[in-house]
């Protein structure tokens, strides 16, 4: 279940969302320049370029960079112990800019040294999700940069810490600031690539159902890049007919990017389906055979939600009949 700060964290999306992506200004590619419209005191920010100490700003003046590193390019730390000793104290600073160095020293010991973090993966993971809530985008992009790492580090291993680092990707990923938003995109194909699909479908469930359409269509996304990599006995076992279900549930949703996501993993379901069932695809016809996917379908969905399925489904189909 949810935690009362899930569900609320969820239903409250940032100020920055609305459909004017006029503000998004942020390179992916280019390091963040902080900027003195930003929720943070100025006069308390330190120049930090690559780890190193250059200055501190004076009163008004935000002149700091914070480069945003990719995994392939982060260095080892120089002492484990050091690193992990003093970790949950900088991620709990009230500077931002010590907060970006122990994030990317969570991603160091994540990507080298996963043993060694190991054991307070349950107190580093509640300080990533309050980086992710910071308004500084610098904090933000940087805790999400490290969500991802550790996705790819630790896939099942923080599962029971999952809940609150999704609930954020997942608001991330659905705001207008460009560059904050497809880095959360990314650390949520991470978390379904690396975490397993029959521990990850039900946790992301709910969120289809979500009262804000943005939420409801990526995690619509990362739902349907799930369910393949359950493989065709996993989705055998974890139900064709639940699964037929909720993507007949989001063909019908506000958004674009949920009714894609749900043709994808329809297909998907219906190949799967055919496949088990030892038999050439099935066609439309006066007597179809009981097996059929068609009455499948028709058996599983009320009339109205079978008819739109199979309307996607048989069209693909009729598509690839023309072109083959």
């Amino acid at each position: 279940m949810m935690s009362e700060t899930a569900l609320r964290d969820l239903n409250t999306l940032p100020s920055s969302d609305r459909k004017n992506e006029s503000s998004s200004k942020g390179s992916f590619a280019k390091p963040f320049v902080g900027s003195a419209n930003e929720n943070v005191d100025v006069s308390l920010v330190s120049t930090h370029v690559n780890g190193n100490q250059t200055g501190n700003a004076g009163p008004g003046i935000a002149n700091s960079e914070v480069e945003y590193i990719d995994s392939e390019n982060l260095i080892d730390v120089e002492d484990i112990d050091t690193s992990v000793k003093t970790l949950v104290a900088g991620l709990d600073s009230k500077d931002w800019v010590v907060v970006c160095e122990a994030l990317n020293n969570v991603r160091r010991l994540s990507i080298f040294h996963k043993e060694a973090m190991l054991d307070i993966l349950g107190d580093v993971i509640p300080l990533v999700v309050k980086s992710l809530k910071n308004p500084r985008s610098a904090v933000c992009k940087t805790a999400i940069m490290t969500a991802a790492d550790i996705f790819s580090a630790y896939n099942d291993h923080m599962i029971d810490l999952l809940d609150p680092l999704l609930v954020q990707l997942l608001l991330k990923s659905s705001q207008d600031k460009r560059f904050v938003c497809e880095a959360a995109e990314k650390a949520l194909v991470a978390m379904t690539t690396w975490v397993s699909p029959i521990l990850l479908l039900p946790k992301l469930q709910p969120y289809l159902k979500n009262r804000n359409p943005r939420i409801r269509a990526k995690a619509s996304m990362c739902f349907s890049r799930s369910v393949p990599r359950l493989g065709v006995e996993g989705i055998k076992e974890y139900g064709i007919d639940k699964l037929i279900q909720v993507a007949a549930s989001q063909l019908s949703d506000q958004l674009p990017e949920s009714r894609e996501a749900a043709r994808t993993l329809l297909l998907e379901l219906q190949s799967v389906y055919e496949k088990s069932h030892g038999s050439a695809p099935a066609t439309v016809s006066d007597s179809p055979e009981m097996d059929s996917w068609e009455n499948f379908c028709q058996s599983k969905l009320s009339p109205l939600s079978a008819q739109a399925v199979l309307r996607v489904t048989n069209i693909a189909r009729e598509g690839l009949v023309i072109g083959s």
